[in-house]
């Protein structure tokens, strides 16, 4: 990779880490500035610190000077961030798999922002839909987490899609407005450079469904409108969405053709470092 990430925030500070550039390899990231942004997440995975260090070295390894000028994130378990970092040697970013919204107290078994700031996290995740359903994790909680990072200097993937049912009743734009309007919530234009949004339509998670280009495209054009409503049209055009839905070596090179898609939130595949990347060098 041409700029590693670790140059990048030096350069730009913590507080802008993996700001859009104006670096890119299509047209409409080009012309608005969205570096592609590729990322895993590895969920409940792997079991070991070993296997830990071994799948993130592996991934890091993939990452040379002829790969595309894309961020990479691995999105991992919270045990195994230091680990990580110190494998991937500041080829990529390592970030968290969740936060909770409150600095300190009485909530056993919570990580802060504060406490992932103080060892060099950047990112997190908020609002996968694994934490919604399983956890019942609400917009409101959802919106104290993306509200708590923002304040504390750090970044934020906000998750948003629609289930299989919602899908099939064409409800993926209003599932994604109502998501996109509460877990924004006060969070302004001037902190958007430290939010990207990975959509994630829930019944193509785990699956091996995946959404066509055409659809994805479809619902990222429509999540960006909705976005200008929000905002303003700069606003939406600076901003990157993501595609995250079991996404695989054979898929990715024409998800990432299509102009409102800017990268991916990954699976499974992000557990095979082989197939992993093949999708951070894609085509």
């Amino acid at each position: 990779m041409k700029l590693s990430a670790v140059t990048l925030l030096a350069t730009l500070g913590s507080a802008a880490s993996f700001a859009p550039s104006l670096v890119g390899s299509r047209s409409s990231t080009a012309l608005f500035g969205r570096k592609p942004f590729i990322s895993g997440n590895w969920k409940l995975n792997p079991q070991t610190k070993e296997e830990a260090v071994a799948l993130a070295s592996e991934i890091a390894s993939s990452i040379t000077d002829d790969s595309p000028d894309a961020d990479v994130a691995l999105f991992v378990p919270y045990v195994f961030i230091e680990t990580a970092m110190d494998a991937v040697d500041g080829k990529l970013q390592v970030g968290a798999e969740g936060v909770c919204p409150e600095i300190q107290g009485a909530f056993t078994g919570a990580v802060s922002a504060s406490m992932l700031d103080s060892v060099g996290v950047q990112w997190a995740l908020a609002g996968h839909s694994e934490r919604r359903v399983i956890f019942g994790e609400t917009d409101e909680y959802i919106n104290g987490q993306c509200v708590k990072l923002i304040e504390q200097g750090m970044s934020v993937m906000l998750c948003i899609g629609e289930s299989e049912a919602e899908y099939e009743q064409n409800l993926a734009g209003s599932v994604c407005a109502v998501q996109l309007k509460k877990g924004l919530a006060g969070i302004s234009k001037e902190d958007l450079d430290r939010v990207t949004i990975a959509y994630e339509p829930v019944w193509a998670i785990g699956t091996g469904k995946v959404a066509t280009p055409d659809v994805a495209q479809k619902v990222h054009a429509e999540c960006r409108s909705i976005l200008a409503g929000m905002y303003d049209q700069e606003a939406a055009d600076s901003i990157r969405i993501l595609y995250g839905g079991s996404v695989t070596p054979e898929s990715v090179d024409e998800l990432m053709a299509q102009p409102d898609i800017d990268g991916c939130l990954v699976g499974g595949a992000s557990l095979d470092s082989a197939k992993f990347s093949r999708i951070i060098n894609f085509q």
